[in-house]
């Protein structure tokens, strides 16, 4: 799958040479809001970037359809906002500190923490309303595990992108909407999950007993993915734009007051 990803940017990039006065330049910036379906943290707590060069190609003699491609780089991952509890008795297995990195000094700020920062190639197919300004689009992404961190109960475990404890490869699927704010920018928000898990964990939860062994009293594997808000502005570079003329009988306008400049729209 990784080389239709390929194929299609590609695709993509060899279109908008041939046809180069609708090729449109974008960069992108925001936050993602994120958390790991399958952890045991809930919540969209961890914020992570959302930033990178794009490139649409409009189709259709409208061109309110269009396709387009991106160079991402993107933080996603997870956190417990709550401090760590040395009384707690219920307590992860201790076999789950046995790869903690000792040279890291424990921090009892930090309940749980996952830090994973990708290269992010996404896909997306979009319509455009051109005269409101606004558009929805869908598509899917691969991204590539740059670099990894893991905190658990305030220790650091040796997670890293060459340790195996996560896929180097997360797809997913996305859903993208918004709005044009004006002429060049655009303000969207994007929902994104994984179609794979990226990672496979046993959990053991226990405590000890008077003998001071360790009981476990409920395990399960976790199949952990993705699970991402982003909120973000778009500049295009090189999208042109004119008075929008499009009036109602009573001289109100029809949609935003600039709208892309395109050959024989209205013919």
């Amino acid at each position: 799958m990784k080389k239709i990803v390929f194929i299609l940017v590609l695709i993509v990039m060899s279109l908008a040479s041939v046809q180069a006065q609708r090729f449109i330049g974008y960069l992108s910036a925001g936050a993602n809001f994120c958390q790991i379906e399958g952890d045991d943290v809930h919540g969209f707590y961890k914020v992570g970037v959302n930033a990178g060069p794009g490139v649409m190609l409009p189709l259709g003699r409208k061109q309110n359809m269009s396709i387009s491609a991106e160079l991402l780089y993107v933080q996603k991952g997870s956190y417990c906002p709550y401090k760590f509890d040395p009384f707690d008795t219920a307590l992860y297995a201790p076999s789950m500190y046995e790869d903690v990195n000792r040279d890291i000094p424990f921090d009892p700020e930090v309940k749980c923490r996952m830090a994973l920062d990708y290269i992010q190639i996404p896909v997306i197919f979009r319509y455009e309303d051109m005269r409101s300004g606004c558009f929805i689009g869908a598509g899917f992404a691969w991204s590539r595990l740059v670099r990894a961190k893991e905190v658990y109960n305030g220790f650091t475990r040796t997670t890293s992108v060459t340790s195996g404890t996560f896929r180097t490869s997360d797809w997913n699927i996305l859903v993208d909407a918004g709005i044009r704010l004006y002429k060049n920018l655009t303000l969207n928000v994007r929902w994104e999950y994984s179609l794979v898990p990226i990672r496979m964990m046993d959990y053991n939860i226990g405590k000890y007993n008077s003998s001071g062994n360790f009981e476990v009293t409920n395990h399960w594997v976790g199949k952990m993915h993705n699970h991402v808000l982003t909120f973000r502005l778009t500049y295009f570079i090189n999208e042109k734009f004119v008075k929008n003329t499009k009036t109602k009988n009573d001289g109100t306008r029809i949609g935003t007051p600039w709208v892309r400049e395109i050959p024989d729209y209205d013919k």
